[in-house]
This record gives C-alpha cells, structure tokens and sequence, in this order.
C-alpha cells in the first residue's frame, strides 16, 4: 500500500470499525473484537508510515477542494506522526481497559459507548495529519462532538451537566476565539498550510500579533489554558475508560498537539521569539501550571485531582511554546508522549480500584496498596513519571523543558518547573504512602452506626483486564525513558 493510501486508511478503517462494532453489537465477544482488531490494525498503519518520515519524506493527499485555495487536505510531519503514534498505541491498551471495565461494573449501552471511541480516534487521526488549520478545526470539532455521548454516559443528571459544560465550554472557545482566529490567518497571509517557518511573518502588524495568539491559545480550550480548563474536571463524571481517552489518548493531546502546530507551523518558532508576541503566555501558563497544582492538592476525590493535575501538566506544554526555542518546543512535544504514558497508568489505576472497591476518595483507600499491590504498583510508577524522576519518561521531557527555559535566561520560569515538580510529589505521593504504609481500618461503621466485620484479608485486585493495561503503561514508561532518543530523532526535524 503506497503511503497515501495508508494515510487516508488511518482516517476511514476507525469508521468501517464503528459499522462493525454496531452490527455485532448484539454479540459483546465479537463486538470487542472487532474493537480490539481494529485499534491493531490502525496501529500498524500509522507504524508503517514511520520509516518514511524518518526519511525525510511528507507523504499528502488533497481530498477535496473547499474553495480556491483552500482543501480538506492531509499531510504527515514529524509531530504529527509521533500523536498518531500515540493515539494509535494507547488505544489497544485502553480498549483491553475497556472491556474489563465495561463488564466489571456492569455498564450499560456499550456498543454506543465503543462506537463514539472509534469516531474519536478517527478524528484524532485527522487531527495528526490535518495538511492545514482548516482541515484540522474540522476534525478538532468532530473530536468534541464525537465525545459529548462519552462524558454524558451514564445518564444521570450529574453526567449530563458534566457534558453540557465539557460541550459548551469546548464548542464555545473553538467558534468564538479559534475560528476568529483562523479567519484572521486566512485573510492575512492568503493560506492556511502548514508552512516550516511558519506563514505570518510581515503579514501581520507586530502590536496585533498577541491579540491574533491570544485568539488561538485561548480558542484551543482542549489545552484547557486557565480560564478555560473547567471543562476537564466537569468531564470526570464519564467512565474511567473516556477519562483516559481524555487525558492520555485523544482529547486534551489534541489541544497541546494544536497549540505547538500554530506556534510551529503557522507562527513560526523563530518570529514568534523575536517577534515577543508570546510574552503574555509565558505567565499565563505559568499560572496555570503553579495554580492547578494547588487546586490538585485540595481534592480528595481521586479524579477529581488527576484532573487538575492535567490541567498543570499540559500548561508545560503550552508554557514550552510560548518559550519559542528548539530545548523548549522538543521538551513540549516529547512531554505529549511523556504525559500520556504516565496519566493514563493513574486514570487506568483508578478505575481499577473503582471497580474491586467502588471508592473514589483518596481518604478511603488506606492499606488498600496491600490488598491490590500491582495495582498500587503501576500507579507509583505513573506517578513517578509525571513528577520526572529517573528511569522514568517523564524525566526527559521536563529536562528538556528546563533547558529551553534555561536558554531564554528566565530563570522564574525554571523556578516554576521546579516548584510544579515538587507539588506533583504533594499531590500524588500520598496516594501511593496511604495504600501501601497506612494500615487498612479494622473495622468500618455501617451508616446505621453498627460495627460490621473487616474486609477480607490478600489479594483483592480487580479483574484481569483492568490491572494489566496499567502494568503495560507503566512498563512503557521506563522504556520511554531509554528510547527517548529515538522521539527526540523523530521531531529534530520541526525546530531546525
């Protein structure tokens, strides 16, 4: 199959997934099959377009004509391929998750549930290697839409106002601010592409180029840039399974992945760090990143505060663009494989003891390390990661990140790194020190007030296919740790 070909069959071979899953969907063997041949095969896709790009090569197809000038077009690029990579990667591992998850707590409508997650990936994949800014907006908003029925699952009341407001705030910022945004672009500089060097330089008047950034930064809200975050933390009333397709797979990857194409591709590295239309940022995301850790701190809700610890860590990434170096745009593209490995091990994790336990509050899980010790495991080896400890991938990407920090000589901005780092230690690590060194109550009151007996003592993980998922992500986080070569290779291309 030529590279053009395969391109286009990593956007349409997740829909010819989603028609399968429905027509077999009366059948949850085969129905998950078809989940799990599809996510295989599309994996092997987008491998197969690797060694191209590694070569140089930019393989694109123009589907079709918009207007003069403007197409649904495709190209593959270096960041581009390493998102496909992980959409595609991490979407095996959380449909094993899925299943397993799924089935354990008895949920209902599933086959609606594996055919939103197939169009979601679609449209992650048209995100990946969207040719121009139209293209990807079109298939930025199919991804919003495509996970609305996601968020709202279950069907509560809670649910449903979660995903009003994933959905309102989502929609709100992409037609209100981005699609201005993109307009502006258009008018300005004649094109859309996807330009190395970028597309704007002496098109736009130097005092509005903040203005027409701030459009694009706060209009990607899927980068959930404070104010404009409260979407995350609202979606976590989904399945554990959506909320690791949010923060790991797809979603909030496609915010910071879009975030560093505009500053790459259509503002250029080089004009936005001397034009210093990116200044604002630099503290915008430094708060971000300080304030949402803090936030994370207060939650007891074990979602609820890997949700804001998302919100700090893509505002890494953000706050890596708006530094405009090689260190820093290289640290911020290698922190969206560094981040998904690392959160969806802590949202997979969570899920899991959800589903042997049904407790949600951190205050709750006490001694439950020793009763689900692979389980605790991988979730210190998550966590290990997103703090950036050594052997682990999360180290090379902060380490990047100082580094462009460093470069610009803004030493408050290493400061903020660093003072993050340490609150991620605050935030995460009782979680690991409560399951594994505090003893489990002995006794638990029943809510008339009687004493009931204490649980039973061994083992008590969850089942199979809710632990080993996180295992596998957790093990991929040390061997990122020593492959990290390899993506640096990948995307040296996009800052030289």
């Amino acid at each position: 199959m030529s590279a053009e070909t395969a391109l286009l069959s990593t956007l349409f071979l997740p829909l010819v997934g989603m028609v399968l899953i429905w027509l077999t969907g009366k059948s949850p063997n085969l129905r998950e099959a078809v989940t799990l041949t599809t996510s295989v095969i599309l994996f092997a896709i987008v491998l197969s377009l690797l060694s191209d790009v590694l070569d140089g090569a930019r393989p694109s197809v123009d589907l079709m004509e918009v207007m003069p000038g403007l197409s649904l077009s495709f190209e593959i690029e270096p960041l581009g391929m390493l998102f496909a990579c992980i959409a595609s990667g991490l979407w095996i591992v959380n449909s094993l998750y899925s299943i397993g998850y799924m089935r354990g707590n008895d949920e209902k409508k599933q086959t609606r549930f594996y055919m939103c997650f197939t169009v979601a990936i679609s449209s992650a994949m048209g995100i990946a290697f969207a040719g121009n800014m139209f293209t990807l907006f079109v298939f930025y908003e199919v991804l919003t839409l495509s996970t609305y029925p996601l968020v709202a699952h279950k069907e509560t009341e809670e649910a449903k106002q979660g995903a009003r407001t994933y959905l309102g705030i989502l929609i709100g910022t992409s037609i209100g601010l981005q699609l201005a945004a993109i307009i502006w672009t258009w008018i300005a500089a004649g094109t859309l592409d996807f330009t190395a060097g970028g597309i704007l330089s002496g098109k736009v008047d130097p005092v509005l180029l903040p203005f027409l950034l701030a459009l694009y930064m706060f209009g990607i809200g899927k980068a959930a840039l404070m104010p404009f975050h409260r979407w995350l933390p609202s979606a976590m009333v989904a399945p554990t399974p959506v909320s690791a397709l949010l923060h790991a797979v797809a979603v909030v990857k496609a915010g910071v992945f879009t975030v560093l194409k505009v500053v790459v591709y259509i503002f250029g590295i080089d004009f936005l760090a001397a034009s210093g239309a990116a200044n604002w940022l630099i503290w915008v995301a430094g708060f971000t990143l300080i304030t949402a850790s803090l936030v994370a701190l207060s939650k007891d809700n074990l979602k609820a505060r890997l949700a804001y610890s998302t919100v700090s860590q893509l505002a890494y990434i953000v706050l890596g663009a708006a530094l405009a170096n090689h260190y820093a745009i290289l640290g911020g593209a290698l922190h969206i494989a560094t981040h998904a490995l690392g959160k969806i091990t802590l949202f997979m994790c969570a899920g899991a003891i959800y589903v042997a336990t049904h407790k949600t509050e951190i205050s709750d899980m006490q001694g439950l390390g020793r009763k689900m010790p692979f389980t605790f495991a991988a979730f210190c080896v998550g966590a290990f990661s997103i703090i950036g400890l050594p052997p682990l991938a999360g180290t090379w990407s902060k380490w990047y990140l100082v580094l462009g920090a460093a470069e610009t000589g803004m030493l408050i901005v290493v400061a903020i790194y660093m003072i993050s780092s340490l609150l991620n230690i605050a935030y995460l690590m009782p979680i690991v020190a409560k399951g594994f060194f505090r003893p489990a109550p002995e006794l638990a009151t029943a809510s008339a007030g009687a004493a009931v007996a204490p649980s039973k003592s061994g083992i008590q993980e969850a089942p199979l296919l809710c632990v080993l998922p996180p295992c596998l992500t957790a093990l991929g986080c040390f061997v990122l740790f020593f492959y990290a070569d390899a993506v640096i290779a990948l995307l040296r291309p996009i800052v030289e």
